[in-house]
């Protein structure tokens, strides 16, 4: 039963990962941000580093946590990517 379970939670995670969108654009006042969502899947292929309670939408996101923890300061840690404004802002 347990494998069952296994299996259908690990179809239901890969299908997750097929249908997400390939680029997000999110809205900023000084310029739109272009994510490429499957460069970062294969990036960190661990989506719990981003999606702590799965896959979905990431609950609370937004500037302070773009410009927080979030995307600059994984981009740091990593030292890999945008770190400055301009680099992610495009008008």
């Amino acid at each position: 039963m347990k494998k069952v379970i296994a299996s259908l939670a690990l179809s239901v995670f890969c299908a997750g990962l097929a249908f997400a969108a390939d680029d997000i654009v999110l809205k900023a006042k000084n310029g739109d941000v272009k994510f490429p969502h499957k460069a970062h899947q294969k990036a960190v292929p661990d989506c719990k580093k981003c999606h702590e309670k799965g896959p979905g939408k990431i609950e609370g996101f937004g500037k302070e946590m773009a410009h927080g923890k979030g995307c600059k300061g994984c981009h740091e840690e990593m030292k890999k990517g945008p770190t400055k404004c301009g680099e992610c802002h495009k008008k």
